[in-house]
């Protein structure tokens, strides 16, 4: 995730806002399990599902190491 979070939480935002209104959205990094898994959680905590699922939702619905580090679930715990 990137350093500055406000300007991740606003790429994210309108990513879940361009796919509410039916547009395809990706979400890529270089392994693409860690911070994709990182991005996809927080995607689905700005959607509404409570921080405490994130994690196991996203490892049960994408790949079960997604958000690998400790860091990576600090972050989501500050996403609002």
């Amino acid at each position: 995730m990137p350093l500055d979070r406000a300007e991740a939480l606003d790429v994210l935002q309108e990513a879940l806002r361009r796919a509410h209104d039916g547009e395809r959205v990706e979400v890529a990094c270089r392994g693409g399990v860690g911070r994709t898994g990182t991005a996809l959680a927080a995607l689905a905590i700005l959607d509404g599902l409570p921080v405490e699922r994130a994690v196991p939702w996203v490892r049960a619905g994408y790949h079960p190491k997604a958000v690998e580090t400790p860091w990576q679930r600090r972050w989501l715990r500050r996403v609002t």
